[in-house]
């Protein structure tokens, strides 16, 4: 028996670090989508729950009868160079999301919440009166085809959440007929958990005075209010000793679990203290042994490894883009700058490779291609910490040096020469 208990405490914890790196890279899990994985967060969601809560003060909810895991994930920072992850269109392009798309998603959702069953075209319908009725909105007019492909992308990405279940026909119809019959059915828990924001929009008060036009310049601050964690008091780090503690060991993991790289000059001073002190150390590593990663531990900073990529949603050196590539031949360049590369150096350097290479990269052959095609680039060394922007120019990080070029290798092609 002392055997079984062993194998069963060990298989418990197994399957709770597995379900840790899980709900990090997909906060919010479906049956439908991942049956093995929702099953496994429904078998072990008070373990979870609890993991989560101390660890990184994120709440856990597991709706087994509708068949969705939600994990609220709280960045408590601002969005810096590795801080955006915008969402992205269902398409093989993976484009961010524009302003447009993301105005028809708030308003998708919401005349989605008062009916179970409905229609693309009965849907369309309510979302071009209610944008027309509101002067901060832009028009919505479905007899354009672009505008037609913008909806789609957003009933698209709400399908992929679980939030919209296609029963029948499919929503890239739409795209080319607005005449198109699709039938779905609206998921309102799903729906009503997508924003990860521990304010609910409704408890906001806006100031009556802000017109339209001032809305942009409002955002901030009404974004503040909504992810505002009143459990660590109003000023965090003024708050009493115990608040601040949470708030101190709640904030550094959350961006250690978050982000691919945390150097030592994105933390503040006492959350540097926070980690040089027996119990931060211990809590840290304490934290990446249960969740199954590998911590990293250098001069100049930490990193989280998966050995087994569970909890990896973009990976990087990888070929499944176009800028990625770019993103790793231009390292080299960047960190052999000791004062870093101009844009017009990077762009320069573009420029060069899509000559070497003429069949590659033909979404940059325009005439300002290179230059698009260094922007993306810088973006994907941005997004996982290995640059950043210093003035007017890109320098690189530490954790750069990770990818330098030390040698080159020639593969033999294995032709074999004629013996005479």
């Amino acid at each position: 028996m002392s055997n079984l208990a062993n194998q069963l405490v060990v298989a418990e914890r197994e399957e709770v670090a597995r379900g840790i790196r899980t709900l990090l890279a997909h906060p919010l899990l479906t049956e439908r989508r991942d049956p093995v994985a929702f099953e496994l967060v429904r078998r072990r969601r008070e373990p979870l729950a609890r993991w989560f809560d101390y660890t990184l003060g994120w709440s856990l909810v597991v709706e087994s009868r509708q068949g969705y895991a939600r994990l609220t994930k709280v960045r408590a920072y601002g969005t810096g160079e590795a801080g955006d992850r915008p969402a992205r269109r269902p398409r093989s392009g993976r484009a961010p999301l524009d302003r447009l798309r993301y105005v028809l998603l708030c308003v998708t959702c919401a005349e989605l919440l008062s009916v179970p069953v409905t229609t693309v075209g009965l849907l369309a319908d309510r979302v071009v009166r209610a944008m027309a009725a509101d002067d901060a909105l832009p028009a919505f007019d479905t007899t354009h085809r672009a505008t037609r492909m913008a909806f789609v992308d957003v009933l698209r990405l709400l399908e992929s959440y679980g939030a919209l279940t296609t029963l029948d026909g499919a929503s890239d119809s739409f795209t080319d007929s607005a005449d198109a019959k699709v039938l779905y059915r609206v998921q309102p828990g799903v729906l009503l958990r997508l924003p990860a924001a521990p304010v609910g929009p409704s408890r906001i008060t806006a100031d009556e005075s802000i017109t339209p036009d001032a809305v942009s310049g409002a955002f901030d601050d009404l974004l503040a209010a909504l992810v505002a964690e009143r459990r660590y008091g109003t000023e965090a780090e003024e708050a009493p000793s115990a608040q601040r503690n949470l708030w101190l060991r709640h904030s550094v993991l959350r961006r250690l679990f978050d982000d691919p790289v945390v150097h030592r000059d994105d933390l503040t001073e006492a959350q540097l203290s926070y980690l040089a002190s027996l119990t931060g150390r211990q809590v840290m590593r304490r934290a990446a042994e249960q969740a199954g990663f590998v911590l990293e531990e250098r001069a100049d900073g930490w990193l989280l490894a998966d050995p087994e990529a569970v909890a990896t949603d973009e990976k990087f050196p990888d070929d499944s883009s176009h800028a990625k590539i770019a993103a790793l031949l231009m390292l080299d360049t960047i960190t052999g700058a000791a004062d870093g590369c101009t844009p017009e150096q990077l762009a320069a350097e573009a420029a060069g490779l899509l000559c070497r290479f003429p069949a590659w990269g033909k979404a940059y052959r325009s005439d300002d291609g290179a230059a698009r095609l260094a922007d993306d680039a810088v973006r994907v060394l941005a997004a996982f910490g290995l640059v950043r922007l210093v003035g007017s120019r890109i320098t690189a990080r530490p954790a750069a040096a990770r990818y330098r070029v030390t040698g080159t290798v020639q593969q033999d092609t294995g032709a074999e020469r004629n013996p005479r």
